[in-house]
């Protein structure tokens, strides 16, 4: 992932006892000058914080009194998070002799006083936390933080915390290091948070933090360590421990067979990644993906209406909170294919430029980057991207070798599992070619083989439960098997011109009719294409209905008893994948 932000705590991290350390401030300057933008956070109320740093437009923005105050040095624009402490609790801590300083949030006083304003609240009923910060203690408006304030000032910069580095000493760090995708803690700080850090930076004082950030002033992408806290869970293994997928801007493939299952492992980490405010875009060749516009923030387009431009998909992309799915299921194989290789590259000059979006998702990836020019459409040194395709051995060798992830369903094709022990040459895993051709085979719907070249497999393939789904596969959202039909829209059978008593308003219905009645009946219904007409109109499932009008084509040329039969086991294959995989999901 690109590093687009770094945002640092003040007192303890780039100050010592009221001072600005200046050489920070010139480490800063370097940062921006490259076009990193830095956000100060600090539990320092505003005021005070001018007094003691002066002028403050070393940074594009500040966080101030712990989240409460959100400010645009540049524009001058100062917002409040939260309210304004309340007249009647200042009114009694003044009466208490409390000692104590409003802000426009955040009332600041000696953490010895805390057990009394803790008294104070209760008995006022008011809804408000305190937060320490070393020796003092911060009366704040419940669920307002640095990290709240931080996606505040991010969100108005366009900008996303996964794409910045966070820096902190103290108590008050730690959700400000968890929002960032990197979260670092000064040795010198505290030990509960450089316990909870994803790095540990040495040294003593602001100098050492001046030089971190000026090893970062040449990174492009962020410095995640490889022991990152961030994962998604794939599955189970065998012993019911899970098994994680760290989330580290790699490459990763889905491979194996068709209908094994690729389209519900990579939605199944999508959800995480959306759920957890990545940006994604997902190339959606057969319409799999368009249930994950039930997620907050996920615009499903194209399908129906008209593809978008890709000017119009960059416009959308620039707001850190959005993931979309490019529904190209309406289009001709030589429409997905021209549309395909002109978006790729967009969207990988976008993310170079602005990080979003974080993970670029292409299923059937063999239909567009087969051969040698596979790279030139996609950027895999930077990372981020999620290739599925059931022909991996047709894909780019560069492409497929920048896998850092592998992830396999059912592979029964021996060529193709002969690609993916190629790919892990380095780590076989400890099994012979034979080992792989029978485990990547063997598995069954709802399982999945994690390879040796990925970390958290640790040099072995891992055999896993897949983990369960939030949002249905789009296979059965609203045109699932038993969902019925208008009646103005069931399949009316007819036989020799006449009408028959036979109505179909569900798929399991027309199957279980199909399958009863005898060829003879059928014929006029195959032979004018009836059938998939009525899959594709009715449902709107393009892809079910293209099988089953090829499977006509085949009836009108021999009058093949295979089609009845063809046809069944495609509309089964399509849409009963989550009945059967359901129990081994939840067992």
């Amino acid at each position: 992932m690109k590093f687009c932000v770094l945002v640092v705590d003040f007192d303890g991290t780039i100050a010592v006892n009221d001072v600005l350390d200046r050489d920070v401030v010139s480490a800063i300057g370097e940062l921006r000058a490259r076009g990193i933008l830095v956000v100060l956070a600090t539990g320092r109320i505003l005021q005070d914080l001018e007094r003691v740093a002066g002028n403050l437009h070393f940074v594009d923005a500040v966080v101030a009194e712990n989240g409460g105050v959100v400010l645009f040095p540049e524009s001058g624009y100062l917002t409040n998070s939260g309210p304004r402490p309340s007249p009647e609790f200042l009114r009694v801590l003044e009466s208490e002799g409390i000692r104590h300083a409003a802000g426009r949030v955040l009332v600041d006083a000696d953490a010895n006083d805390a057990g009394r304003l803790l008294e104070v609240i209760r008995r006022l009923q008011l809804p408000l936390v305190l937060v320490f910060n070393r020796g003092r203690v911060m009366v704040m408006p419940q669920a307002i933080s640095k990290a709240t304030g931080v996606r505040s000032a991010l969100a108005v910069l366009r900008l996303s915390p996964h794409n910045g580095v966070a820096i902190g000493d103290a108590e008050n760090d730690h959700e400000l290091l968890q929002a960032c995708e990197v979260g670092v803690a000064v040795a010198w700080g505290s030990n509960a948070l450089k316990a909870a850090a994803d790095y540990v930076l040495p040294g003593e004082g602001p100098r050492a933090v001046s030089a971190y950030i000026r090893n970062l002033v040449n990174q492009i992408r962020l410095p995640i360590p490889m022991a990152t806290r961030r994962s998604l869970v794939l599955g189970y293994r065998d012993d019911g421990q899970p098994l994680g997928l760290a989330i580290r801007g790699r490459n990763i493939l889905v491979a194996g067979d068709p209908k094994s299952g690729k389209s519900w492992v990579t939605g199944l980490l999508c959800e995480q990644l959306i759920l957890s405010g990545y940006s994604l875009c997902i190339i959606d060749p057969e319409g799999d993906y368009v249930s994950l516009e039930a997620l907050p923030g996920v615009k499903a387009v194209g399908g129906a209406d008209p593809l978008p431009r890709p000017r119009e998909l960059i416009r959308s992309l620039r707001h850190a909170d959005t993931s979309l799915v490019i529904d190209l299921s309406h289009a001709s194989h030589e429409e997905k294919l021209a549309y395909v290789r002109t978006v790729l590259p967009a969207l990988a000059t976008l993310r170079r430029h602005t990080g979003l979006p974080h993970r670029i998702v292409l299923d059937e990836a063999h239909y567009f980057l087969h051969g040698r020019d596979g790279t030139a459409l996609v950027d895999p040194e930077f990372g981020g991207y999620t290739i599925v395709s059931y022909r991996s051995s047709r894909l780019d060798p560069a492409v497929l070798a920048s896998s850092q992830a592998v992830i396999v369903t059912r592979e029964s094709h021996p060529a193709e599992v002969g690609a993916l022990h190629d790919l892990c040459t380095a780590c076989p895993g400890g099994k012979t070619r034979s080992d792989w051709d029978a485990l990547l085979g063997g598995l069954a719907l709802g399982e999945a083989a994690v390879l040796p070249l990925t970390q958290e497999a640790c040099g072995e393939i891992v055999r896993i439960r897949l983990a369960p789904r939030l949002t249905p596969h789009v296979r059965h959202q609203a045109k699932y098997i038993d969902i019925p039909i208008q009646e103005s829209r069931e399949f009316v059978f007819w036989h020799d011109g006449l009408l028959t008593k036979q109505r179909a308003r569900t798929l399991r219905d027309f199957v279980a009719i199909i399958e009863r009645a005898p060829l003879s009946s059928l014929d006029g219904h195959l032979k004018r294409g009836d059938f998939s007409k009525w899959i594709a109109e009715v449902f709107g499932d393009y892809p079910l209905g293209k099988t089953v009008r090829e499977i006509e084509e085949n009836y009108r040329r021999d009058a093949s008893g295979n089609a009845i039969p063809g046809i069944a086991m495609a509309i089964r294959a399509r849409y009963e994948f989550l009945e059967q995989a359901a129990p081994l999901l939840a067992s």
